[in-house]
């Protein structure tokens, strides 16, 4: 005997049989049951911003929004979003912890912080930044950053009052502004412009610039753009980063309040999702596009001289020097790459995949020869393969963050070293796919 909610007496019989004809249909049409709770799916890239939130009304207000609008965004498209105004966490961070950085209104202000923010990027780290990050009138204080990174040098100038623009996407190619149509209209920003010439500049690609149309540019007549070029979302094709002007509400600063929203144009909007997966796609491992697989053969050639990573006189015993030598096809320079974890693999020369490229004696040190060895799983036989926006990559030792390096010289058979990763020629490879 059975009881409903009621409490009245049911057969048993009865009421099996009426769950039968319930579940009847869903089986005639051929459905399953669909679990009550499905696993949660885990982030594919972890995300952190960094904000300083205490001056100026408009980038606080901008500072605020976002952080409303990001984690929104990030359970819509599968990524993770903390937040912090602890910059000293910049001092130890690595692309393992957090795929992708942001920097909100500030940028890092200690020598600490600055010299970890840039060995996470040299060891594969993704970057964005808005607005105040690139903003300094002290360039030559941290030059690596605002001269080299950024591209940008000092603040020049800026528009008053914050205003939209229309934006022309100079580079549709891109995987952050592949979505964009040929022109846009912006979000209500003040723009920056700056004192170096970012166009002169052979490592930084412009992918959006002030539409001329847009002219005049701002509210204010003494500090409004009339003619010139000036970008506002850009690339340094050394790292995995991107740039955007934006970040700065228009406020009634009488009342504290917000009169403008940074994220009101849904195409603007696009680029900072599409940015974002593709930084974090990068996460230091090879993106699922990028030809680096497990059951080709490449050649590694030298973005510096154009050279070859060849195993010295096609040999394969331990102790065989890998070094450079004109390229020539043979099975001395073809290499396998077998994933191990965390986005780093052993690379192996073709002819005897149990070798590996070895960093001699486990050194962590700059100079340090690479060699072949019976790969036995060390950390000083692991590399990351660092896709780089040109499509060439990085390869970063797992034991010291350093990076496989070409010599000075283009002479062959020089031996490959690990050094200090610099985003240098010397540290850049085709990988070129032989079978």
């Amino acid at each position: 005997m059975t009881t409903t909610r009621t409490g009245a007496p049911v057969a048993g019989g009865i009421g099996r049989l009426c769950r039968w004809l319930l579940l009847l249909p869903a089986l005639l049409l051929g459905l399953t049951p669909v679990p009550a709770h499905a696993a949660p799916q885990a982030p594919a890239f972890h995300v952190i911003a960094f904000y300083n939130g205490t001056w100026d009304a408009a980038h606080i207000s901008f500072v605020q929004e976002a952080n409303r609008w990001f984690p929104a965004t990030a359970a819509a498209n599968n990524f993770s979003y903390t937040s912090t105004n602890d910059w000293g966490r910049l001092s130890s961070i690595t692309p393992d912890q957090y795929q992708v950085v942001l920097f909100l209104d500030d940028a890092p202000q200690t020598a600490s912080q600055r010299t970890g923010f840039e060995r996470y990027m040299r060891a594969g780290g993704a970057w964005m930044g808005f607005h105040v990050s690139a903003f300094t009138t002290e360039a030559q204080q941290w030059p690596w950053y605002y001269d080299e990174f950024l591209g940008s040098g000092n603040f020049r100038s800026n528009t008053w009052g914050p205003t939209t623009a229309t934006l022309r996407t100079e580079d549709r190619t891109h995987p952050s502004t592949t979505s964009l149509p040929a022109t846009f209209t912006s979000s209500v920003s003040e723009w920056y412009a700056w004192q170096n010439n970012l166009r002169a500049d052979p490592d930084i690609k412009v992918l959006a610039s002030v539409d001329p149309v847009s002219f005049p540019l701002g509210t204010d007549p003494n500090q409004s753009w009339y003619s010139g070029d000036y970008p506002i979302l850009w690339t340094n094709t050394h790292y995995r980063m991107l740039y955007a002007n934006f970040g700065h509400n228009a406020m009634d600063y009488g009342s504290g309040t917000t009169l403008s929203s940074t994220f009101a144009s849904e195409t603007q909007n696009r680029f900072v999702v599409d940015g974002l997966k593709w930084l974090g796609g990068g996460g230091g491992a090879p993106d699922p596009e990028d030809p680096v697989s497990g059951t080709s053969a490449y050649t590694l050639v030298s973005g510096a001289n154009g050279n070859c990573a060849d195993a010295r006189a096609a040999a394969t015993a331990n102790g065989t020097a890998i070094q450079q030598y004109t390229c020539n096809g043979t099975a001395a320079q073809r290499y396998r790459f077998t994933a191990t974890d965390g986005g780093y693999a052993r690379i192996s020369p073709a002819a005897d995949t149990r070798q590996a490229l070895d960093v001699v004696d486990v050194s962590t040190a700059d100079g340090a020869p690479v060699q072949l060895w019976a790969y036995g799983g060390g950390a000083n036989q692991q590399w990351k393969p660092v896709r780089e926006a040109s499509g060439r990559y990085h390869l970063v030792a797992r034991h010291s963050g350093r990076c496989l390096s070409t010599p000075a010289s283009a002479a062959p058979g020089v031996q490959l070293v690990q050094r200090s990763c610099d985003g240098s020629a010397a540290q850049s490879f085709g990988l070129v796919a032989q079978s």
